[in-house]
């Protein structure tokens, strides 16, 4: 499964928030409760993140194989 923990701790050294990128930088409500509950996100999406948070995608997503969602 693609989990979306890096996503969090990018945002977070990153000095923005879930509020500045819905207000400032158009990324949707939707798409910030999708990354909060590992729900499939298209690669724009991904690309836009990368782009907003100045990050490559493993910043942003990583492959977890079933079974191993709870490693760090």
């Amino acid at each position: 499964m693609i989990d979306y923990q890096p996503f969090w701790k990018t945002l977070k050294k990153s000095g923005e928030s879930t509020y500045t990128l819905i207000t400032r930088h158009r990324i949707s409500s939707a798409t910030v409760d999708r990354l909060r509950k590992n729900k499939p996100m298209n690669t724009t999406t991904l690309n836009d993140l990368c782009r907003v948070l100045e990050c490559t995608l493993e910043d942003v997503a990583r492959y977890v194989p079933d079974g191993r969602e709870k490693e760090g």
